[in-house]
């Protein structure tokens, strides 16, 4: 590892394009995707919708946006959308649900951001002029705030089923749905049977500089599309970006486990520390350690970070490391050892 060289683990969104891939985004064909003439765009959107058996797929710039499009592209203003308290769609994207569609949202207090069909079948709002109309369930896989947590697809099952009862529409802010994959071993198709809409994330543990794909039927993209554009997210030569996507499918989903098992690592060695207090269940890549009240997550993330650890602090006692393929052996060992250290002076 380069001297002075910092391991950032604040968030996977901080990888850059390895060699192969910018390769590939340089030799990519390109076109203007608006007119819907970008070859390695149309590429992509084939490719993904294949792999989760979906009728079509819209390459949008950011998860942000193309889990918008599709809250707006499934309701009315004046619905109603459930998801988990703690769910990115809710939390972390500006209140868009509210500026973009118009709808309102009924939070659920899940299990590790998972919500189960009994919370969702009792908030549904009855038939009646007084109440928001529901229309919208959104699940998110893996859970940020719920550490990276995989839903069960038996449960995702039974959600489904009692949207399918009460016409309600299911989308999947599946941001770090690859993760998921593969630390349960299934496949795109199983989700991909599950949902109306599932948005997927390229540039987390994939690694691309940037985008996301937004998949459903036709219908649904064709809707989509239009709003994509509305909001500002129709892009030209967008095959460059697309082409980075279109390798990492090919070279970058199974390394995944790397991370799962660097996170364990690193994990472990929190455990047996004497500033953490707890953490939460590590299931893929994302590590959160609660600090014991006599520290503050500041204060460790400030001591880690002298040391060329970077973490983030993620609520009023809780840290939070994600393992990225921009982490390798060496540097899970050198923060394993960094963190071991914290306390007994050495640093």
């Amino acid at each position: 590892m380069q001297p002075n060289l910092m391991i950032d683990l604040r968030s996977d969104t901080f990888t850059l394009p390895t060699p192969g891939m910018l390769e590939a985004m340089m030799q990519a064909p390109v076109g203007d995707d608006v007119f819907g003439e970008d070859p390695s765009v149309n590429l992509l959107e084939d490719r993904m919708a294949a792999l989760f058996r979906m009728e079509a797929a819209l390459y949008c710039p950011t998860g942000t946006m193309s889990n918008q499009i599709g809250i707006k592209a499934h309701t009315q203003p004046g619905d109603e959308v459930i998801c988990d308290q703690t769910a990115h769609v809710y939390v972390y994207e500006g209140g868009g649900i509210a500026f973009n569609s118009g709808a309102q949202v009924r939070t659920l207090q899940g299990d590790l951001g998972r919500i189960t069909a009994e919370q969702v079948a009792y908030v549904i709002n009855p038939d009646d002029v007084h109440r928001a109309r529901t229309s919208l369930v959104c699940l998110e896989n893996t859970s940020n705030r719920g550490g990276g947590s995989c839903y069960d697809l038996a449960e995702i099952g039974r959600i489904r089923k009692l949207c399918d009862e009460h016409q309600l529409l299911l989308h999947l802010d599946g941001a770090r749905l690859f993760n998921a994959l593969v630390a349960r071993g299934e496949k795109p198709a199983d989700h991909g049977a599950l949902f109306h809409s599932i948005s997927v994330c390229l540039n987390k543990g994939l690694g691309c500089p940037i985008g996301s794909v937004l998949m459903g039927t036709r219908e649904f993209i064709r809707k989509a599309r239009r709003i994509r554009k509305v909001f500002g997210g129709g892009m030209r030569q967008a095959g460059y970006m697309a082409a980075a996507g279109l390798y990492a499918l090919e070279n970058h989903v199974e390394r995944l486990a790397d991370d799962h098992r660097h996170a364990r690592l690193i994990a472990e060695a929190l455990q047996q520390t004497g500033y953490v207090e707890s953490l939460l269940p590590v299931s893929t890549n994302i590590v959160i350690a609660a600090i014991k009240p006599d520290w503050q997550p500041g204060q460790i993330t400030e001591l880690l970070k002298a040391k060329g650890v970077l973490a983030l602090p993620v609520s009023a006692n809780q840290i939070r490391m994600v393992l990225h393929l921009g982490i390798s052996d060496e540097m899970t060992d050198i923060t394993v050892n960094t963190i071991r250290n914290l306390e007994t002076g050495r640093l």
